[in-house]
């Protein structure tokens, strides 16, 4: 998982996997999509490789490169663990507000004898 992370730390290697997201794309099509050489965006479809998290075919003289998402999923699911579950705060604004009725009642009840 850190090599994962660590490639998706980078903002330009985020925004391969943007692009690729939509689909296949060779190489030079992502490098012109960059305002860094192409050298650099070599670089960084390595590291994204290396990692796991694209795929590349040789189609002619290009490399065609491609997203595979799977090694994300450990990462999602270790980012998940620090998510609140979907109901975690119904039932404690329900109980909230049951306390705040009871409250509420119990007031006017103390009124009514006060004044009585």
């Amino acid at each position: 998982m850190d090599d994962v992370t660590a490639a998706i730390a980078d903002p330009v290697r985020r925004q391969i996997l943007e692009l690729l997201r939509a689909g296949e794309l060779p190489a030079r099509r992502i490098a012109e999509r960059f305002p860094i050489s192409r050298p650099a965006v070599s670089r960084h479809l390595r590291v994204l490789r290396e990692c796991g998290l694209v795929h590349d075919t040789l189609t002619g003289r290009e490399r065609v490169y491609r997203v595979d998402p799977a090694p994300l999923a450990e990462v999602g699911d270790w980012i998940a663990g620090f998510a609140r579950p979907a109901g975690f705060w119904g039932p404690r604004l329900d109980a909230l507000e049951t306390e705040v009725h009871r409250t509420r009642r119990d007031r006017r009840a103390q009124r009514l004898e006060d004044t009585a």
